[in-house]
């Protein structure tokens, strides 16, 4: 018992000398980045009516796509979509999985990241913080695969679905399934949505590798350039012009 102890003590110390390598501005900064991903989200899933996101003004639109749908004869520009926002979610989470590969590949030469960081920056922190630093972007990737993936089987989900609504407009089945099929799709897109912000704040975190200070110009900037595509980009403008 008093050996456990003892163990549990030392690895306790451990992990605490490591802790201290890392400053308050670096808790800070990290604190603000995984602050601005939660938050930006929620914003942009949940904005006022006022004041849509693309990502809502988009779902409108896919809803209208699928009471189009109910009436076209073939409906293969439809299946040819789909078939293209699956690839689409196909090219992005292949190449998560090869950023989260050679991710972990830079974790495993810690000491050579280490010795490289000090011959560029000028900063030597032992191979551990970059490790950790690296771990925090291997974390954004992950969560982009996850969100790419399910995104692409809920791509087919709405794929199965557009195929199962009635060929007759007029049948009692045919709206209602197109309006599961329009909901589905929009799930999807919310997802892919989200796997592509957490590359973008994946991107962010490459800057931590220069400092913290770095890390909140980055993510500041990261930011500006999310909120600019959802809320005060041209496209969107386009897009809120119902009478086109």
């Amino acid at each position: 018992m008093a050996s456990f102890k003892t163990a549990l003590y030392t690895a306790t110390m451990t992990w605490i000398d490591r802790i201290a390598f890392f400053s308050t501005l670096d808790v800070i900064a990290v604190g603000f980045l995984f602050s601005a991903w939660f938050f930006i989200g929620v914003w942009i899933d949940n904005p006022t009516k006022a004041n849509p996101s693309v990502s809502t003004l988009m779902a409108g639109y896919r809803r209208e796509w699928m009471r189009q749908m109910v009436t076209r004869d073939p409906r293969i520009f439809d299946a040819q979509i789909l078939a293209s926002l699956r690839q689409g979610t196909a090219f992005f989470a292949s190449t998560s999985m090869l950023a989260i590969g050679g991710t972990l590949a830079l974790i495993g030469n810690g000491e050579r990241v280490s010795g490289l960081a000090r011959e560029l920056i000028l900063v030597s922190d032992p191979a551990f913080v970059w490790e950790i630093k690296l771990l925090v972007i291997v974390f954004f990737l992950s969560n982009a695969f996850l969100k790419f993936v399910w995104s692409n089987r809920l791509f087919g989900y709405t794929a199965v679905l557009v195929a199962s609504v009635p060929n007759d407009a007029e049948d009692s089945r045919a709206m209602p399934r197109a309006m599961q099929a329009a909901e589905i799709s929009i799930t999807a897109a919310r997802g892919f949505n989200r796997g592509l912000r957490a590359v973008y704040f994946a991107m962010a975190t490459v800057a931590w590798l220069a400092g913290p200070i770095t890390l909140i110009v980055a993510t500041t900037f990261t930011l500006g350039v999310i909120y600019r595509r959802e809320f005060a980009s041209a496209s969107r403008k386009i897009l809120l012009n119902t009478q086109a």
